[in-house]
């Protein structure tokens, strides 16, 4: 099932910003027994991602309830988009426009399924993420760096390609966060310029304390992953994923990712 503005639609119009120029933000969540996983935090985040860019933002209730009814239909994923709505031709935002909303059911791709698979092959790719603080950390509809990135591999054993910005710092995965645990502490790259700040990492960062384990969020080159006791990617889809192989290189597991998979998932709305 798709929704447009709470209708059963396949259709948006061709004058939407969000075709036009990438005018908006979306997210991707799990769906469970016909209602949304961790709610609280994939609608705050869209709310806050909403605000960066001055969008109007859905009403938490009518949205949660859109989100619920595909979930009703037994898939597995909801897909949330919210664009400035349409518009004439011109950069300039219209002023009072009402937001577009799209919520869709979706299943659970391949590379999902089952979950908790132990260990993955990613691949570092080519392509280099610009820095853009305005942007930064934001879910936003202008994702054409990642297709391209997307691009560079067709091995369907690669679920992965692991990117950096334009210094050549780690920023995450083309779909996903980046962290490892090394000497106790739970790395993530900084993303306050680059790359997305994505529910599961914060939930992460939030549950590491419980673990033992103390966080740090910094800059980072790839070599910083060579020496860590797991490397591994997160996202509200994929949950906690083992790095296995990431290009000609063996990566150890430490069997954080189960710890961190089990961790990820004990706080609930």
């Amino acid at each position: 099932m798709i929704l447009v503005n709470g209708h059963v639609s396949d259709c948006v119009d061709v004058l939407d910003r969000g075709l036009a120029y990438g005018d908006g933000v979306f997210r991707t969540l799990r769906t469970a027994a016909g209602a949304p996983c961790w709610w609280r935090d994939h609608y705050a985040k869209l709310a806050g991602d909403c605000a960066a860019l001055a969008l109007e933002c859905p009403d938490e209730g009518v949205l949660r309830d859109e989100v619920c009814r595909v979930a009703e239909a037994g898939v597995a994923l909801a897909k949330i988009i919210v664009t400035r709505g349409t518009g004439a031709r011109g950069y300039a935002p219209p002023h009072g426009q009402t937001a577009t909303r799209v919520v869709m059911g979706l299943p659970l791709p391949a590379h999902a399924q089952p979950e908790g698979v132990d260990g993955i092959t990613a691949r570092g790719c080519t392509l280099r993420l610009a820095r853009q603080p305005r942007l930064a950390g934001i879910k936003h509809l202008n994702r054409l760096e990642n297709v391209l990135a997307r691009a560079e591999w067709d091995d369907p054993d690669i679920v992965e390609g692991i990117l950096c910005d334009v210094d050549g710092m780690l920023v995450g995965g083309v779909m996903s966060n980046l962290l490892w645990i090394a000497q106790g502490i739970l790395h993530t790259p900084d993303v306050s310029a680059s790359g997305v700040a994505g529910v599961a990492r914060a939930r992460l960062l939030r549950a590491a304390p419980r673990l033992g384990l103390g966080t740090r969020v910094g800059r980072y080159p790839p070599a910083a992953i060579l020496a860590a006791e797991e490397v591994m990617i997160c996202n509200s889809v994929l949950g906690v994923r083992h790095i296995a192989r990431l290009d000609d290189v063996c990566c150890p597991s430490a069997g954080w990712s189960t710890r961190l998979n089990t961790a990820l998932h004990e706080e609930t709305d």
